[in-house]
């Protein structure tokens, strides 16, 4: 009898069904959401999955071990919901070493309600698309050395992956020092934010273009879960801390506050959708995953509503794990609301 999936409710979130050789079906979860869109993090996953699931079921000779990505482009051309998707895969390169495949993730468009017609193929049109690059570890030989590479700016004391915050007290109490348990603003609206626990500097320590956090996945609430490779890939893109001061910063330059004066109800007033995500990743995950991740999240630019950000993820050894680069948007929170259907 096989063991349990290490975080169940993700495996169900992040599933992919073969439908043929090169086209996959998935059904993308409202939990996951920011607001009615899918997160870009949470999306990225599920084709990290659709490319294991294509070499474990079109190509399962062509290595002799699962081969996983170690790099992903992706283009978020439009936006996504919940619902059905379905995946399409194309080989571009399949090599002895490496191999790199072009994905698409296709939904209705957004005026069309029925899914599933004959005419399926002309309601369809590409959400996300781009290239994933995999490799087994078997594969990987030749060359380590130690750069001297650090996070940079250093980060203050008590901040960093090398030991000097105490993760038990962070486990036990929800504090160690300056660091505490911090609560991602507008929970409702970013519910793919609930998936986690985060902690990083109290409110003294923080700056609003640099942002460190240590990370336990959660999903679903599970005590127990526990960072597996695919998670990685969602954790590149989730640092609500830092949007919590991107917030600050684009109401102060756009004089709208996040309060409705009506009823004094904190709303989210801006919505960071994803354009291009770029992630490396650069070591693996154990099989039975890992408890904490550091992460620190560079917000390099905010300009002409756009945003530059940068995320370097380590473990508690120290070892960088993931590298990502975003291009993302400053945009309204109206436009991410109301009912969206792709049913």
């Amino acid at each position: 009898m096989g063991s349990a999936p290490l975080n169940q409710t993700f495996e169900e979130a992040i599933a992919v069904t073969p439908i043929s050789s090169h086209r996959y079906s998935a059904n993308l979860r409202n939990d996951w959401c920011i607001g009615t869109v899918p997160h870009g993090g949470y999306t990225t996953a599920v084709l990290y999955r659709l490319a294991t699931t294509h070499f474990a079921h079109t190509h399962p000779t062509r290595y002799n071990e699962t081969a996983t990505p170690i790099s992903i482009q992706l283009a978020f051309i439009r936006r996504t919901a919940v619902g059905p998707a379905i995946l399409t895969v194309e080989d571009t390169k399949l090599g002895a070493r490496t191999s790199t495949i072009h994905v698409k993730l296709s939904q209705p468009r957004e005026k069309k309600q029925k899914f599933g017609s004959s005419s399926e193929e002309e309601e369809l049109e590409v959400k996300v698309a781009g290239y994933i690059t995999v490799t087994p570890s078997t594969a990987e030989v030749g060359v380590s050395t130690n750069t001297g590479w650090a996070v940079y700016p250093p980060t203050h004391p008590g901040t960093g992956p090398e030991g000097k915050v105490n993760l038990g007290n962070l486990s036990s109490t929800g504090q160690d020092g300056e660091w505490t348990r911090q609560v991602a603003p507008f929970p409702d609206f970013r519910r793919a934010t609930q998936q986690l626990e985060l902690f990083g500097p109290d409110s003294k320590a923080k700056k609003s273009q640099v942002v460190d956090q240590w990370a336990r996945f959660r999903p679903g609430g599970d005590q127990g879960g526990r960072w597996s490779n695919e998670a990685v890939v969602f954790l590149t893109d989730m640092f609500p801390m830092a949007l919590d001061g991107l917030d600050s910063m684009s109401a102060a330059a756009s004089g709208v506050y996040a309060q409705d004066t009506t009823d004094k109800k904190q709303l989210a007033k801006f919505w960071y959708p994803t354009v291009t995500l770029n992630i490396d990743l650069t070591k693996r995950m154990p099989v039975e995953g890992v408890e904490w991740l550091y992460s620190r999240v560079q917000i390099k630019v905010v300009r002409n509503g756009r945003t530059e950000i940068e995320v370097a993820i380590l473990d508690e050894a120290g070892e960088t794990v993931a590298f990502s680069t975003q291009v993302g948007l400053v945009v309204s929170a109206s436009r991410n609301v109301g009912k969206r259907s792709m049913l």
